[in-house]
């Protein structure tokens, strides 16, 4: 698809449309253009945008060995099925299944000050899930591998070069069997160590969804909800230890957010969301 943004007076417009056609392309720009008019009317603070390094004819491709999509579909189903089979394999294990999620983002920016971008990017997402049933007791526990999708390519799933899944799927069975037999948590205050293989997920939601700026500012409030870091508590809300620091870095290799422009046309960074 294709995206329009336009500044008519100080006011933003937006369109979108999901073909990719000149003559479409024109409307849409028409469509943004009545939109920033139709909201002038209601905007009180005028943009005014920051002046940023023109890019012409930029190009950036992410780092990856093997782009997914030049396997072929049988192919992806034959190693998620060895896969599939090493866990059926193991006493314990009734039900295996595998996915992987592959995606190519292709995007070309362009704006009015010179700008001129195309990017390139790869990600991978593969998991399996291991299940155990108890018939007799008419319940089941799960548990998946704990490989994170990264900006990789097909080599993240194919071998150990990336992620050691001779050493997993040999591991899997029995962190199962003992789950199936660990005792329920006792309700009440602890105190939790948390594994790196979840803290990703944490430092997700209580700080990554908090710190996205259209949150704190009022703008969104959909799926993650509003935030609790607002401007006003800069420099003087604790956020968490005085030891911990959080770095949001868009230039690391094989990072998932990583990548050469953003959706501004302004060069990938790093900046401090926690110090």
């Amino acid at each position: 698809g294709l995206a329009v943004r336009v500044i008519v007076d100080g006011t933003w417009g937006f369109a979108s449309h999901a073909e990719l056609a000149p003559e479409v392309a024109a409307e849409t720009a028409r469509r943004a253009v009545a939109v920033a008019r139709t909201l002038g009317a209601l905007n009180a603070e005028r943009i005014e945008l920051a002046a940023e390094p023109v890019y012409a004819d930029a190009t950036w491709v992410s780092s990856y060995r093997v782009d997914p999509f030049t396997i072929s579909t049988a192919d992806k189903i034959a190693l998620l099925e060895e896969y599939s089979g090493r866990l059926l394999a193991a006493d314990g294990v009734d039900h295996v299944s595998a996915m992987v999620h592959p995606v190519k983002e292709q995007v070309f920016y362009a704006d009015t000050f010179g700008s001129s971008i195309t990017q390139q990017r790869v990600r991978m997402m593969p998991m399996l899930e291991a299940v155990a049933v108890d018939a007799a007791a008419g319940s089941f526990e799960s548990m998946r591998t704990l490989a994170p999708p990264t900006a990789r390519g097909w080599e993240a799933l194919a071998g150990d070069e990336v992620w050691d899944w001779t050493a997993e799927l040999a591991e899997l069975p029995t962190l199962l069997a003992e789950k199936t037999k660990a005792p329920s948590v006792v309700a009440g205050p602890t105190d939790l160590v948390i594994d790196p293989t979840n803290l990703w997920l944490t430092i997700h939601e209580s700080i990554g969804h908090a710190t996205e700026y259209d949150r704190a500012i009022g703008y969104e409030a959909a799926y993650a909800g509003t935030s609790f870091a607002t401007p006003d508590k800069l420099n003087t809300m604790r956020y968490g230890s005085p030891v911990m620091n959080v770095t949001a870095d868009r230039t690391i290799e094989y990072g998932l957010a990583s990548i050469g422009y953003d959706d501004e046309g302004v060069a990938a960074q790093s900046w401090d969301l926690v110090r």
